[in-house]
């Protein structure tokens, strides 16, 4: 049997975290392994337990989600964390972005789109809900690190790597994109990663603002 996905909850309210865990713990496939109510705590909890999953909140005193997620992305590569935001200070939810989460969440996310983005971040899939990626882009779009490239950087891909990067723009997942472009999904994995090797993006989610940049999706 499958070893089941291992979470760590990290939410400054007690509430949430309960919330959390009931929601997660009456999953087969999924275990609540600790919580910790700041950052300073998640990133001890981290190195004590290796949780798969870090289910990040942004603000909370004392160190916050932006730090904690820096540090653990760094200390801990083959932890993935997601990021929760309300978004009404979106520059904290880019921040994550920024320092390597593996993608960010609405807090009044459905159950199911909770559960979704779990497997899909444990599975090595961004969680970019075209909602919420429409939305950080609106506010935040202004504000990318990154300047306008000078050249296409997609101009190397091949039409099938391209049909693949456009379905990574609009948010879909390995699973989505097989189906859509009727592939396997380690095909699918094996064209995600040329692509982003192609076009020199750190991630997944620094090619859907690269693809949203370039005008390819709206």
């Amino acid at each position: 049997m499958t070893e089941p996905i291992r979470v760590l909850l990290v939410d400054d309210q007690e509430l949430i975290r309960m919330g959390f865990r009931l929601v997660l713990d009456a999953e087969e496939d999924l275990v609540v392994v600790g919580e910790a109510g700041d950052g300073a705590e998640a990133l001890a909890r981290t190195a004590a337990l290796e949780p798969d999953v870090v289910l990040m909140d942004v603000r909370m005193p004392g160190t916050d989600g932006i730090a904690a997620t820096e540090a653990i992305v760094r200390a801990h590569p083959g932890t993935r964390v997601l990021v929760l935001t309300t978004f009404d200070l979106d520059e904290y939810a880019f921040g994550a972005i920024r320092a390597g989460a593996s993608g960010f969440l609405l807090k009044d996310a459905q159950r199911q789109e909770l559960l979704a983005a779990i497997r899909a971040v444990h599975r090595g899939d961004a969680v970019l809900a075209p909602r919420v990626t429409r939305r950080l882009l609106e506010h935040i779009g202004p504000r990318l690190a990154a300047p306008q490239p000078a050249h296409d950087p997609t101009a190397s891909l091949t039409e099938r790597e391209r049909d693949v990067f456009l379905e990574m723009a609009r948010g879909r997942t390995n699973a989505e994109i097989a189906g859509t472009l009727f592939l396997s999904e380690s095909t699918v994995k094996t064209h995600v990663g040329r692509v982003l090797t192609k076009i020199e993006a750190r991630d997944r989610i620094h090619a859907v603002i690269l693809a949203h940049r370039l005008g390819f999706v709206d």
